[in-house]
């Protein structure tokens, strides 16, 4: 979560007559008792977040997968369609759990080893990992692992999230896209603004900073070694569709990844997003999403990345149980809840959050009591200082899938959202 435009790491509205939307899976009988415990649950997260930021929220959603239930709710402001459980938005940062699935599988398979520094070479070849360019000459290039960059430990700093010398303050991202909302962002271009400013947080391994330029460089890698592997050029999409989403792979996913400036829009049924700021509301529908690729660029459904989680946390997708463990539990010593793309919340479970132009958004498995969550709310509120209402969004979503956990007799909190 950073820039007044985006996430990590990976929402407003209020004092409205509420409609409800259940979706039930074919697969589970709908238990309306259920339902209305999970419905008045979501009401009270509701009601306490249009208190706080004293503005009606646009909807809040969630989809509860247990081992006998599989429930959707959807509450929707006065004059505001409910979503349903197939309706698309955009996850950003949840992405960051896909590129740490495509590095763990390269492992698995014996392509690259994650303990390694960036600068060395992909196994079977005089290729480094990232290339041996002025644009990657980055600060402590040369000290970088594969492991401390899903860690969000290598220091690399954000030219996303955080202002660049040049851009007024701005982020490079931020500058680029108000210069020209359709400019067609490239990995390289993005990593070499923290190598030709010659800026990082810290050296490898010796803190914690959320970084989307991290997760670009880990992009970049992952075409890197699938272009070696296949003998012709691949993108990061590419290897997504082929391991972890298309028809091919262990679980086909209705999951995309758009990396052209030109790909903004997504498929319907699709909710548009609302970014608040005090001087004004932004409704986005198509957004620009090149500036992003392997860190935040996905959108779906909620049914989908549901499927995603679920299969992936409980070793039953691409991932041996054994990848799927070291991605929950190999943390740095600076973020102890913080793994590789993947963040653990007790009583919640393993996933990501996102956060990206009008959408906040949870994915999240807890193996403990085998329940799956996606919570989403489309809008960003960035009329608080220091993006005290982004804070605000994420308590509430954290909130509701706690109370929606309790109203079917799981552990959970109330944290007062």
């Amino acid at each position: 979560m950073k820039s007044k435009f985006k996430l990590f790491s990976g929402t407003s509205a209020f004092r409205i007559a509420v409609l409800l939307l259940l979706l039930s899976s074919n697969m589970y009988a709908q238990d309306n008792s259920k339902y209305e415990r999970i419905k008045v649950a979501l009401d009270s997260v509701r009601s306490s977040y249009e208190k706080i930021t004293n503005r009606s929220c646009p909807s809040i959603n969630i989809l509860i997968h247990t081992p006998v239930d599989y429930i959707f709710v959807s509450f929707a402001a006065d004059g505001i369609s409910p979503l349903t459980k197939d309706t698309y938005f955009r996850f950003a940062s949840n992405t960051k759990n896909f590129t740490s699935a495509s590095i763990l599988n390269m492992q698995e398979d014996g392509w690259l080893d994650i303990k390694s520094l960036i600068v060395d070479k992909i196994p079977g070849s005089n290729i480094p990992y990232v290339p041996d360019t002025p644009e990657f000459d980055i600060p402590y290039k040369n000290q970088i692992t594969i492991e401390q960059l899903l860690q969000h430990a290598a220091g690399v700093y954000d030219v996303d999230n955080d202002s660049v010398p040049g851009y007024g303050g701005l982020s490079y991202v931020d500058y680029m896209t108000f210069k020209n909302p359709a400019h067609q962002f490239e990995l390289k271009d993005l990593v070499e603004q923290a190598a030709n400013n010659k800026i990082s947080f810290f050296p490898p391994g010796q803190g914690y900073h959320y970084s989307n330029t991290g997760y670009t460089i880990l992009s970049e890698i992952i075409e890197r070694v699938y272009t070696f592997r296949s003998g012709s050029t691949k993108l990061y999409a590419d290897y997504i569709n082929d391991f972890i989403t298309g028809t091919s792979a262990k679980v086909p996913l209705d999951i995309s990844f758009p990396y052209l400036a030109s790909d903004n829009t997504m498929r319907s049924p699709f909710v548009t997003g609302s970014l608040i700021t005090p001087d004004s509301t932004a409704i986005y529908s198509s957004v620009n999403m090149s500036a992003h690729v392997g860190e935040g660029n996905g959108y779906t459904t909620f049914s989908e990345l549901d499927k995603y989680v679920r299969s992936l946390m409980k070793g039953e997708n691409v991932l041996t149980p054994a990848s799927v463990e070291l991605m929950q539990k190999s943390v740095s010593e600076h973020n102890k809840t913080y793994g590789l793309g993947c963040f653990y919340i007790e009583d919640l479970g393993y996933g990501h959050n996102g956060c990206i132009k009008g959408y906040l958004s949870n994915m999240l498995y807890d193996p403990l009591t085998d329940v799956s969550l996606i919570i989403m709310m489309p809008v960003n509120d960035y009329t608080f200082p220091n993006e005290e209402g982004i804070v605000h969004g994420l308590k509430a979503l954290a909130n509701a899938g706690f109370k929606a956990r309790m109203a079917l007799g799981f552990p959970g909190k109330d944290i007062g959202y």
